[in-house]
């Protein structure tokens, strides 16, 4: 199969890294190999004088892959900023070739590689060059994890127009509710909107969930993966 999906934020927070892991078991289930690629992960705690990537140390327990972490997160910071900024600080050089290459050889080697950026796709990895500018490289469809609540509209559909100003596809969004709240008018009709404007389709409207253990998680996260899969097909 050899495909690859490139996961991005609205903003950050909006828990990319949780719907980059049940994506992950969702198409494990389908008897699908997935690897995740994590390029840059900022805001990593220090311990024994190393970095801790706890986004790309979940997703690659969720993949059950025999990868080193060093394979699927080439690029690891300590302060919690943009991967430019974080970098410079730390006067780490970030070589976006080491990325493509790292994700060309997962490419060949697995059926889906699940790459997650960091924050929103206008989000600089080092100097001008955006993670925007990184998934037009890796030639990879897009999707786009959004808020459910007000003002997600706009961030969508900016996030929708800089994608597609760059010719890339959009495989569709999921809402992600990252925080346990009861559903209010614009939640209830934002998912509509944003489809309608945007020419996007609605890959899964998530309320919280704690964990991807439950039946709900499953339904959804599955339903999301078949309507990809489908799309990259």
């Amino acid at each position: 199969m050899n495909k690859g999906i490139f996961i991005t934020g609205t903003d950050t927070g909006v828990g990319k890294t949780f719907v980059a892991a049940g994506l992950i078991q969702a198409m494990k289930d389908q008897g699908l190999s997935v690897c995740p690629l994590k390029p840059v992960e900022s805001g990593c705690r220090r311990s024994n004088g190393e970095l801790i990537p706890a986004d790309a140390l979940r997703l690659l327990a969720v993949s059950g892959l025999n990868e080193s972490v060093d394979t699927v997160n080439p690029y690891r910071l300590e302060h919690p900023l943009a991967p430019a900024v974080a970098a410079k600080i730390e006067g780490v050089r970030i070589n976006r070739k080491k990325i493509i290459s790292a994700y060309n050889r997962m490419a060949r080697k697995y059926d889906v590689t699940i790459v997650e950026g960091a924050g929103g796709i206008m989000v600089p990895v080092y100097k001008k060059y955006l993670f925007l500018d990184l998934a037009e490289d890796l030639n990879l469809p897009v999707v786009i994890v959004s808020r459910p609540g007000l003002g997600t509209i706009n961030h969508t559909l900016l996030t929708v127009m800089a994608a597609r100003n760059r010719g890339l596809n959009i495989l569709g969004v999921i809402i992600n509710s990252t925080v346990r709240t009861i559903k209010g008018l614009p939640e209830k009709t934002n998912p509509d909107v944003i489809a309608g404007l945007g020419d996007v389709r609605i890959l899964g409207d998530l309320p919280y969930m704690k964990d991807l253990s439950g039946p709900e998680a499953k339904k959804i996260f599955a339903s999301s993966a078949e309507q990809i899969l489908a799309g990259l097909s």
